[in-house]
């Protein structure tokens, strides 16, 4: 079974108990777009307590919205029960919802003409109430009914129109678009994990550039990520940047994350420079050049703000500052000793560092030197070369009459770099270095 068959069962089980159900919402619209449905909804004028009693398996995951969850076989549909929503005091959630009867009442309530499109499960026939079908051929975002009043009901729904439209590559028609800016003071209603969720989305679903370009001309990015948005207009030296100010570049950037690329990742290349606003010198100041000196030390700060502003996780928040911290250590990497390139490579999740330092130099001098030659490092290096197992530990420190303490960590540290740099490989080599090097230090 997969989703779509689970749907389609739940479809039957309703129909056969005298109830109406659809496919409906995303589902749909991405069928029809000749793409795979990451999840299946369906829409029926059952109850939610109609639902959870033909489907005992069934969880309440929003059941105060009509919303029952239905997992069968490591798939999952959700079945929304029709309805109009009144009052969203929140700026996020109704009030309270009334049942309703049609699917016509139903779709009023969604968010955007493309996605308030139904479906008869067993063939395929559209219902469309909203206009969505043709929306959905012209290639356009249009909020259903009042833009004005679906923005106010849900101030997220900002952020979506700015997500679709990039992820399907349309346009947001002009009174959506016109609405959006009216609104957009009030986005700061939505929870900061709801905005950090669409940005993640946008940023990892293929068409990032296009999604942050989109929310500058919406007004939304000064609101969200004020700081992204102050790179715009701050110029870079042309012979390391010919291709424009910090804002273009990270645009650039942002075009080459792949769809599906990491949460970490696609944070770290939009704040690798987020340092560089505040750090900027002039020609003038400097006498030779543009420059940011500390811009990195800098980007980790406000990047560690950004992530607890838009509470992601501690894991993610290391990652994505380990990201802004080394993406300049590349530059000398053909200068490093042996033992710091080594540790250098042997970052969490090194692949994420390397491909940063790949989209930084194409959205830029185009200069590969530095990720050819780390590359090549890994491609031609044994795995235990860069991680060489440990020929003493502390117990023979002790056993050689070292007292433990700090000088443990140094003498350790010290016996691993000279393992990487080649100069012993042996426990009986790594003896002799330690009495040689540390013989005062008993």
């Amino acid at each position: 079974m997969n989703a779509r068959e689970l749907a389609n069962s739940i479809c039957d089980a309703l129909i056969r108990n005298g109830f109406q159900a659809l496919l409906a919402g995303g589902c749909v619209r991405d069928l029809l777009l000749g793409r795979e449905p990451a999840d299946y909804d369906v829409a029926t004028d059952a109850t939610p307590a109609k639902v959870m009693e033909l489907f005992p398996e069934s969880v309440a995951v929003g059941a105060r919205f009509g919303v029952i969850l239905i997992p069968r076989d490591g798939f999952k549909v959700e079945v929304a029960t029709f309805r109009s929503d009144v009052g969203y005091s929140d700026g996020r959630h109704p009030d309270s919802v009334v049942y309703a009867k049609s699917p016509q009442e139903d779709v009023q309530r969604r968010d955007f003409t493309i996605n308030g499109l139904l479906m008869r499960h067993e063939t395929d026939e559209i219902l469309d109430f909203v206009g969505g079908h043709d929306d959905l051929k012209a290639g356009i975002i249009r909020a259903i009914g009042n833009a004005d009043s679906r923005l106010e009901e849900d101030k997220l729904r900002m952020l979506r129109a700015v997500r679709f439209a990039a992820r399907f590559g349309f346009e947001i028609d002009a009174e959506t678009f016109r609405a959006i800016r009216k609104h957009v003071k009030d986005i700061v209603q939505v929870s900061a994990e709801r905005v950090r969720d669409e940005l993640t989305k946008m940023l990892t679903e293929g068409a990032a550039g296009n999604a942050f370009r989109l929310l500058d001309q919406t007004w939304l990015l000064q609101k969200v990520v004020p700081e992204v948005a102050a790179m715009k207009g701050v110029e870079q030296p042309p012979q390391y940047h010919p291709e424009g100010d910090v804002w273009i570049h990270t645009c650039m950037m942002l075009d080459g994350i792949p769809a599906g690329s990491s949460t970490t990742f696609a944070w770290g290349v939009l704040l690798h420079d987020v340092g560089k606003p505040p750090t900027f010198r002039s020609v003038a100041e400097t006498g030779d050049r543009i420059r940011f000196d500390g811009h990195v030390e800098v980007g980790v700060r406000m990047g560690e703000e950004i992530c607890r502003r838009l509470k992601m996780s501690n894991e993610d928040t290391d990652q994505i500052l380990s990201l802004i911290t080394n993406h300049m250590r590349f530059k000398d990497a053909e200068q490093m000793r042996s033992s710091t390139l080594k540790r250098f490579v042997r970052l969490p999740k090194f692949d994420e560092h390397l491909e940063l330092h790949r989209l930084d130099c194409l959205s830029s001098n185009r200069h590969l030197v530095s990720y050819e030659f780390i590359t090549q490092f890994l491609a031609r290096t044994p795995v235990e070369e860069v991680r060489p197992p440990r020929l003493l530990t502390g117990d023979d420190l002790v056993y050689m009459g070292y007292r433990p303490g700090p000088k443990f960590s140094e003498i350790l540290h010290a016996l691993e770099d000279a393992q990487l740099e080649g100069t012993i490989s042996t426990r009986d080599e790594a003896l002799k270095y330690v009495e040689k090097a540390f013989l005062t230090s008993k």
